[in-house]
């Protein structure tokens, strides 16, 4: 920190406090989302005063009014001032990414940061201390048993699958054009989850024929709640770790290593070695580390987070090499999308 702050920060530590007051910033648009407000403003389609929101959401006006002037604040939200009545609008950008109704939507994300790693990062002083994540305090349900915590009811299920569509629906893109994948004509993604990856796969190498593998109640809720029209993937059921993997000439694995010890992950890509065509590959997609340690936050951060709800890590690219090469793939190309996720292709 000494290296990257500036002399300034000694005499008044405006920097710090910025990040002292992290976790309020992500409350205030944690809130807003919850309450409606985004969705509401985006229906609106002109400015309404505190006291319009607060009588559509059920709120105190006193309250909403100050959420509403936080979000003005971190300009998320616009204000105008009238004869004394303020009036607020969305910014284009809580129109795409915040309000529920746009394509580009992360509202599902931030409903699932909310609530549910949220109260995990409560207990990261005890995560940090025991070395485990924190399932059993938050939640009451045992450590070893991660995916059980996820999926304890089904409107957790569908909260992690909203978060797992969003990020694709934000990452996708780039994550499926980061190598050319047009030599692959049979590709399944394990843990693929809604199929939100899979789609833009599909989308981007239309000749190629693209399936998502995960457990059953994964694929019964996501083509309940997560289907679409002229859909051009197929869903397939199993358990990667415990039954028969589907054969195919690429493996997607997207966030999917960094929930697991390396033991874990070395049995998996063996299991996947094993069984992939000759000449096929694997694709992994995480958030790398650098290899000096020095970021980005975002991997750091997300780093944090498998300690306090999986029994995972990020790693920098050598690590993933070095996995993938112990289990048999060789000629390993990496790419950094300069976004939240990086990929790796190894070939059989």
């Amino acid at each position: 920190m000494a290296e990257h702050l500036s002399q300034s920060e000694l005499d008044y530590p405006f920097k710090l406090l910025e990040y002292f007051n992290g976790f309020r910033v992500s409350k205030v648009i944690f809130s807003a989302c919850e309450l409606g407000v985004f969705d509401l403003l985006l229906k609106a389609q002109e400015p309404l005063s505190a006291q319009h929101v607060a009588q559509e959401l059920g709120t105190s006006v006193d309250g909403m009014e100050r959420l509403l002037d936080a979000l003005v604040g971190i300009e998320i939200l616009e204000v105008e001032k009238t004869d004394g009545t303020a009036s607020y609008s969305s910014t284009d950008v809580a129109n795409l990414y915040l309000a529920k109704g746009s394509a580009k939507s992360l509202h599902d994300m931030i409903i699932y940061q909310s609530q549910t790693i949220y109260p995990l990062w409560n207990n990261m002083v005890d995560a940090v201390r025991e070395g485990k994540n924190q399932n059993e305090k938050t939640f009451g349900l045992p450590a070893e048993e991660v995916f059980q915590a996820i999926y304890r009811s089904e409107e957790e299920m569908l909260k992690f699958m909203g978060l797992m569509n969003s990020s694709w629906v934000l990452d996708g893109h780039d994550i499926a054009t980061a190598f050319n994948l047009s030599g692959f004509t049979n590709i399944v993604d394990l843990g693929g989850c809604t199929g939100a990856l899979a789609r833009e796969v599909a989308k981007a190498y239309p000749a190629s024929s693209v399936t998502v593998f995960d457990l059953q109640q994964v694929v019964e809720t996501a083509q309940k709640h997560f289907s679409q029209e002229n859909d051009a993937i197929i869903f397939q059921a199993g358990d990667f770790f415990t039954g028969e993997i589907p054969a195919a000439d690429l493996y997607v694995l997207a966030r999917i290593i960094h929930d697991w010890p390396e033991e874990k992950c070395l049995t998996l890509l063996k299991k996947i070695y094993d069984i992939c065509t000759p000449g096929g590959g694997i694709l992994l997609v995480e958030a790398m580390l650098f290899e000096n340690r020095r970021g980005p936050v975002m991997a750091q951060l997300f780093s944090l987070n498998m300690l306090v709800q999986m029994e995972g890590r990020e790693r920098p690219p050598s690590e993933y090499t070095h996995m993938l090469n112990k289990t048999g793939f060789h000629n390993i190309q990496v790419c950094r999308t300069g976004k939240s996720y990086d990929a790796i292709l190894a070939i059989r």
